[in-house]
């Protein structure tokens, strides 16, 4: 019995000691231009669930779904995340496929992820995946009102969407609260 244990761990040893090996040593293509493989896909995406799952605050979002706070996010959401997640006017960001792994695209489908933990994201960014930590460009009312807005994405308001149709339409035009008023605003 010994004798098959010892030979089991060595067994268990050597193949992480190969994989180690292969993954150290460059076999893994980086492009981001690859599909990924099936053991990235079922092993990456369903670990970073996991991960902001247990890492996440269980905190409850303290911004209501307001039309005014739903704008509030909308406008830091369009400004800030349409480019690589796309929006109402351009559903699919070409920018966000270049992406490694690719950005998700909220328009096509919404984020199904519990609050808290878009909340995280957001404030905390993923790493290796170019989505930044906004925790020291945005107050945390703000990442807020943006989590707020990716859970109404799908059943925005009327003067909300209207709002945002505006927005996506005319990039460097602000839309006031009240969603026919445009203002310039001077590029960062």
């Amino acid at each position: 019995m010994i004798r098959f244990l010892v030979g089991f761990l060595t067994a268990v040893v050597l193949v992480f000691l190969a994989l180690y090996c292969y993954v150290r040593f460059g076999f893994i293509d980086p492009r981001a231009d690859l599909e990924p493989g099936s053991l990235e896909s079922n092993l990456a995406m369903p670990a970073l669930d996991a991960s902001v799952d247990r890492r996440a605050p269980d905190v409850k979002n303290p911004i209501q779904p307001t039309e005014e706070n739903l704008l509030a996010g909308m406008k830091i959401y369009q400004s800030d995340c349409a480019g690589c997640h796309g929006d109402v006017s351009h559903r699919h960001s070409p920018f966000g496929d270049s992406f490694y792994p690719r950005a998700p695209q909220f328009v096509e489908d919404a984020p199904d992820m519990p609050e808290n933990q878009n909340f995280y994201i957001i404030l905390h960014g993923v790493r290796l995946s170019g989505m930044p930590a906004w925790k020291t460009s945005l107050k945390e009312s703000e990442a807020w009102q943006v989590t707020t807005f990716l859970s109404s994405m799908d059943k925005l308001p009327p003067q909300v969407l209207a709002a945002w149709k505006t927005a996506a339409i005319e990039p460097g035009t602000a839309v006031s609260a009240d969603a026919g008023t445009k203002a310039p605003t001077k590029d960062k």
